[in-house]
């Protein structure tokens, strides 16, 4: 699998004009090599590839990259240097995301022009192949099950920190290995907050809440967002939810490959905005998913990312009125060659319990 994404990339070389590609970023370099160290580089030319870390790695290679060029040191960029001028690679790319000292040292050192790219390998990660699908549709189905547990125990008294921690609890012994971020749990005014973290305020009969959670399980995450009720909510809080769940609804109808995100993001946010809350709603429709919590394509305003067979994208839409409350639902889709389908099947309803 690792060899054939080596190869998408090669394939780019040409039309890029260059001859070699330094990778940086750790989750790059894990989704092109398979190496689950977190000290390294690697440099692909033409016709070769190399993996360069340190001597704590040094049998663990053997196993992860054994069909990889291996060099064991201690000063990684020094050593890809040696190598391109080997190799009389005439023009490296590298990664955008890289320190200055890092960009100072390729500059002064190889000998060859260097050119900086913005997002090449995360264009390859954004497109899953079958395995990785899978493994995102487990990360779904996990994150199902753990909305039914959140649901099933919740009671009046508990803070926002015991639901978030008991999830965490809950989704680890089940197969998760770590939160790809900090879990939202919001209640009441809270809730009006898109990005609140747990607090110690406790969960009172009335509340609104709002559950925001992703896991990583075997290395790929999901992202799942529900709004729901401890008792009855008035009729502007239902009517807001009413109106999140059709903007959501719409937006997932009208993903297919060939739409950009901000076509996406219209078609959602015009029902919002024609309701009179636009202004309520003031972050962007989604985001890919997949080794990373946020990943292309993005779903937005401003974005002109054409949506492509494989990829994963949330869906979420948001409603928060200060005085009123926070409606956010947030699912999970694959786009496909007919349209798309909806991974995360968590109920959707107003939870009233």
């Amino acid at each position: 699998m690792a060899s054939s994404r080596v190869k998408k990339l090669q394939d780019k070389f040409s039309g890029l004009k260059i001859d070699g590609f330094l990778v940086t970023d750790p989750l790059n370099i894990y989704y092109l090599s398979g190496f689950t160290g977190d000290a390294g580089v690697l440099l692909i030319t033409e016709e070769n590839k190399y993996l360069i870390t340190d001597s704590r790695f040094e049998e663990q290679i053997k196993t992860e990259n054994p069909d990889w060029g291996s060099v064991i040191t201690r000063n990684y960029l020094k050593n890809a240097c040696e190598i391109v001028a080997k190799e009389h690679v005439t023009v490296i790319g590298f990664e955008n995301t890289i320190d200055y000292a890092s960009y100072d040292f390729l500059d002064e050192t190889a000998l060859c022009d260097i050119v900086p790219f913005d997002g090449l390998v995360e264009q390859l990660r954004s497109i899953k192949d079958e395995q990785e699908i899978a493994l995102i549709k487990k990360s779904c189905a996990l994150a199902d099950d753990g909305f039914r547990f959140v649901v099933e125990q919740l009671q009046a008294g508990q803070t926002e920190l015991d639901i978030a921690n008991d999830l965490d609890h809950y989704m680890k012994k089940h197969g998760a290995s770590a939160q790809s971020f900090e879990t939202i749990v919001a209640s009441g005014e809270h809730t009006t907050w898109p990005h609140g973290t747990a607090t110690s305020r406790q969960i009172m009969t009335g509340d609104l809440i709002t559950l925001d959670y992703g896991y990583f399980v075997d290395g790929y995450t999901s992202d799942v967002t529900r709004t729901f009720s401890l008792g009855e909510q008035n009729e502007q809080v239902k009517e807001i939810y009413q109106l999140v769940l059709e903007s959501q609804q719409a937006t997932i109808e009208a993903i297919s490959a060939g739409v950009s995100g901000a076509h996406l993001d219209e078609v959602g946010r015009s029902l919002i905005e024609k309701a009179g809350y636009g202004k309520y709603f003031n972050h962007g429709m989604g985001h890919g998913i997949g080794l990373d919590i946020h990943e292309l394509s993005n779903v937005g305003q401003r974005f002109v990312d054409i949506m492509q067979p494989g990829q994963i994208i949330t869906i979420e839409p948001g409603v928060y009125v200060p005085g009123v409350g926070g409606v956010r639902i947030e699912d999970d889709v694959l786009v496909n060659e007919s349209g798309y389908d909806v991974l995360t099947h968590s109920d959707k309803n107003l939870l009233e319990l």
